[in-house]
């Protein structure tokens, strides 16, 4: 990298996650290119973007001349590719890191290698596979393809054994290509998420212990910190970082927890800056995005500390009207540039508050002028539970 110029992240997708690592480049003095297959990807409407396939070697060549490192905004680049850019460009996180999280069971067994306890799985190859994982998981059960598959897509959930035949007709075209794994429902209690992020020398920060909920295995809205999560955090943290290192991984992921008779369970990773996470935009005293740029540069980690307690509401398939939210205090627009679509993320808004009460309040009455009290009232319940 010249000392004559400023730096230039590459990011590969040009999803709202790109779009927001873009956003906190800028402030560093680090220029963005992106890379999607879409000519009207967000992010494009922030940093330059190339329209290229995946496989687009003489497009993704040039890119690589022109960043000085490389990062993913969603997790489904071909690991391929990813080694292919890393013998010409630094990557990160690296392609082993990207390939574990592409595999769910890949990605299991190394939580359980590790030490985070998982739901009961089993692989699943053909349809009298099935049969034999649900001898041994038990239902109810989930049967999710190993690839692909994000936001509740890919999924097909057995409530009784009976439920087997409509399960292989919904993924079982699936198993030949990228195989599928059958995960016991776990009748968890809370839903959280730790965000992490390890530097180029090892430096491990997390931020607080995230509280989510979730509507058709979308995210729908997230509390941070998590009430009542004193016990928690000390383990969420030690098992990231035993992960982070096992991967060597540089940058920012997500593990998503499930809380169970007051153990952890590991549900999944993402190697990527993460929905669960947007609240650190106003919320914490350096976002995640900032700090998976400064990690993946090179550059000193910053604070991951919550300056107060934020929630988050995540838009899905359309945008209400922000008057609402800009009307109230300590709250933050985002509209991702995206049109509508259903079971879209188009867009969040963050409330900020400094004690729980004054944030339980201001999401009430932000719920009631929206008219989403019913996506704010857990929420608002765990704030006053504490």
């Amino acid at each position: 990298m010249s000392a004559s110029r400023q730096p230039v992240l590459g990011i590969l997708g040009g999803g709202q996650l790109a779009r927001m690592l873009a956003l906190a480049a800028a402030p560093l003095g680090v220029n963005a290119l992106v890379v999607d297959s879409a000519a009207d990807a967000c992010a494009g409407q922030v940093a330059p973007l190339v329209k290229a396939d995946w496989t687009d070697y003489a497009a993704l060549e040039d890119f690589a001349r022109k960043v000085d490192v490389v990062t993913f905004d969603f997790e489904n680049v071909p690991a391929e590719t990813a080694q292919w850019l890393a013998e010409r460009v630094a990557v990160f996180p690296n392609p082993r890191a990207l390939a574990v999280a592409q595999d769910r069971l890949a990605e299991k067994t190394l939580f359980r290698e590790c030490g985070l306890a998982t739901p009961e799985f089993m692989a699943v190859d053909d349809r009298a596979g099935l049969d034999r994982a649900l001898a041994v998981v038990g239902a109810p059960a989930i049967l999710k393809t190993r690839r692909l598959g994000y936001d509740g897509k890919g999924q097909f959930r057995l409530k009784t054994m009976a439920d087997a035949d409509a399960a292989w007709a919904a993924l079982g075209a699936q198993a030949a290509k990228h195989g599928l794994i059958l995960e016991a429902f776990v009748p968890f209690q809370r839903e959280l998420s730790v965000l992490a992020v390890r530097g180029r020398g090892g430096d491990f920060r997390t931020w607080p212990l995230t509280r989510n909920w979730h509507v058709d295995g979308v995210l729908s809205m997230s509390l941070a910190p998590a009430p009542d999560i004193d016990t928690l955090q000390p383990r969420a943290t030690e098992l990231a970082r035993t992960l982070a290192e096992r991967l060597d991984y540089v940058g920012v992921f997500a593990l998503e927890l499930f809380v169970q008779e007051g153990e952890l369970l590991g549900n999944e990773m993402a190697p990527r800056v993460h929905n669960s996470g947007h609240w650190t935009i106003e919320g914490a005293h350096t976002s995640q995005f900032e700090n998976h740029v400064r990690a993946v540069l090179g550059l000193p980690l910053g604070d991951t500390g919550a300056r107060g307690l934020s929630a988050m509401f995540n838009w899905i398939g359309e945008l209400p009207g922000p008057a609402p939210v800009l009307r109230g205090v300590d709250a933050h627009w985002h509209d991702y540039g995206k049109p509508a679509r259903a079971g879209r993320k188009v867009g969040h808004a963050t409330v900020c508050a400094p004690d729980a009460a004054t944030l339980a309040q201001r999401l009430e009455a932000l719920g009631k002028a929206l008219g989403r009290e019913a996506q704010v009232a857990p929420t608002v319940e765990a704030l006053r539970r504490g």
